[in-house]
């Protein structure tokens, strides 16, 4: 499934926690694509990510950070 990952609305985002969540849920990201598009995401870039396994807990892990996505039609 394709997420695409749209802003951060926390007050104080934790970059080392949101790497952390792109790097376990995304397919094929390691941590310094996963702190890059961190990066990319707090700038207001939206990044697409494609996730596999457990999406459920990728859902729950996104909302916890608080960062607003769009699940991709394909």
């Amino acid at each position: 499934m394709k997420i695409r990952l749209l802003s951060v609305d926390a007050q104080r985002p934790d970059r080392r926690a949101i790497a952390k969540v792109i790097e376990e849920h995304a397919d094929g990201i390691d941590s310094g694509t996963a702190t890059e598009y961190t990066g990319y995401l707090l700038e207001g870039s939206p990044i697409d990510i494609e996730v596999s396994d457990n999406e459920s807990s990728a859902f729950r892990a996104l909302r916890k950070n608080d960062i607003d996505y769009e699940i991709i039609e394909e």
